[in-house]
């Protein structure tokens, strides 16, 4: 993973929400542009917000894919009722 791959989605227009997956296994749902951030220069960090005022700081080194598919962590999606 690059950083450039990770800023095109980020930069996506419009915006497509994904989930960033981790080697270690954690799993991040960025669901909008907001709970992202990649500094201007960054190179290899980049962070990502949770619930409340939660976040991590993650080294790209890490990431392992950038999945759109079923894009929630718990790989379920919002549906209407019927």
């Amino acid at each position: 993973m690059t950083i450039e791959q990770l800023r095109k989605a980020y930069r996506a227009e419009p915006f497509k929400p994904f989930t960033i997956s981790l080697t270690d296994g954690r799993r991040f749902y960025v669901g909008h542009q907001e709970y992202l951030s990649i500094a201007p220069q960054a190179q290899r960090t980049f962070v990502v917000a949770s619930e409340g005022e939660e976040y991590s700081v993650v080294d790209l080194l890490l990431v392992t894919s950038l999945d759109y598919k079923n894009a929630r962590p718990n790989g379920r999606s919002r549906r209407k009722k019927s």
